[in-house]
């Protein structure tokens, strides 16, 4: 879906774009909104796992390193999305290294302990518990469409993006999944706060394997706040320049020609939730806004394959019957499955937060902020 209607529309702020042209301008901001503020959420939550490892290496306050990552990884997105680009570059590089070298190590030692891969232990609701959770290890891959922008012919390459990026991760998350527990057990790593580090230390390269490991966590962690920070900025960019946000989030540098208000308007967010406490609240908090976007998302692809049916579409979502597009209803009806998969605290939290948007929206609406 994503891809169909980023070549459609290649504009910053895709989610808000989407809903917008398919007729509701408040849902799109809303999901924008909510999408704004999960980056946030985010950027905070990662950070601290930054934070976590550079602790274990070098002995340092979490808090302290998280906030100075939040800082440093700001102005590089401050100083222009080619800068931003390098670096996301090497860090995804090494980050996909230290993936490969988990599946290596763990295929060396497959088939040495009887494993059973279908078992639940918490039966079903466990594991749809869980697929709730670790959604936050795909949430990412949207970011394609928001510097769609800022992309060479986004209308010709986007589509490949976003079906590539699922494709690589998906192959790489199961086959890191199956050998890990080759390595460790299912216990071991989850008591651990390192459990990639910690798998491979149990193999014949030992505590070396364990530092290495917790270095290449630190680049896939900072990888992922630079990429939240900038994807965040053009949203909160994108609704500013439409209207819909207060106009001075929508400057750009005259030199950079960066969104730098909505970059420290994020920075400064990210650094309040660092001290929030609740990692486990804010990362499903991200995932059940993760999910509302998504859907509606799908959504507005079926509602506009009928609004706009002769609009140009390079790349058309595949599995269709006549206009409908089956594979987005499939998405919708998985996103609204997995919503309630969340417990009630982060529904409540959820709805507050799209109240106090709901409130934002009819304030700009009657220009009480502008």
């Amino acid at each position: 879906s994503y891809a169909e209607l980023a070549t459609m529309i290649p504009k910053a702020a895709a989610e808000y774009i989407y809903l917008k042209k398919a007729g509701s301008r408040l849902l799109g901001f809303l999901v924008g909104w909510l999408m704004s503020f999960a980056g946030i959420a985010a950027a905070a939550t990662v950070a601290l796992g930054f934070g976590g490892y550079f602790h274990g290496l070098f002995s340092l306050p979490v808090t302290a390193v998280a906030i100075g990552l939040i800082i440093i990884l700001s102005y590089i997105n401050y100083r222009g999305i080619k800068d931003s680009s390098t670096f996301n570059i090497i860090f995804t590089a090494v980050e996909a290294i230290g993936l490969v070298i988990v599946i290596l190590l763990g295929m060396t030692v497959i088939g040495k302990t009887e494993i059973n891969y279908l078992e639940m232990t918490n039966g079903v609701k466990g594991v749809l518990s869980a697929a709730a959770l670790v959604f936050f290890a795909y949430i990412g891959f949207e970011s394609i469409a928001n510097i769609a922008q800022e992309t060479k012919r986004p209308r010709r390459i986007l589509h490949k993006a976003f079906i590539f990026s699922i494709i690589i991760t998906t192959v790489l998350y199961i086959l890191t999944s199956v050998f890990i527990v080759s390595l460790a057990t299912p216990g071991e790593l989850a008591a651990s706060e390192a459990p990639l580090a910690l798998a491979v230390s149990k193999t014949f390269l030992g505590n070396n394997a364990y530092i290495v490991m917790s270095y290449i966590a630190l680049f896939a962690t900072a990888n992922t706040v630079l990429i939240i920070i900038s994807v965040t900025a053009r949203m909160v960019y994108g609704m500013s320049v439409d209207g819909s946000l207060p106009k001075i989030l929508g400057k750009v540098h005259n030199s950079r020609k960066t969104p730098h208000i909505a970059i420290i308007l994020l920075t400064l967010g990210s650094i309040f939730f660092v001290f929030f406490g609740k990692l486990n609240v804010v990362a499903n908090m991200a995932n059940i806004i993760a999910f509302i976007a998504f859907g509606l998302v799908n959504a507005s692809l079926i509602w506009l394959r009928f609004k706009y049916p002769k609009m140009e579409r390079p790349f058309k979502s595949p599995v269709n019957i006549g206009k409908f597009p089956v594979l987005a209803f499939l998405g919708l009806a998985t996103c609204i499955f997995m919503i309630f998969q969340f417990e009630l605290e982060i529904m409540a939290y959820t709805i507050i937060i799209s109240f106090a948007g709901i409130v934002v929206y009819y304030l700009m609406k009657r220009k009480v902020i502008v």
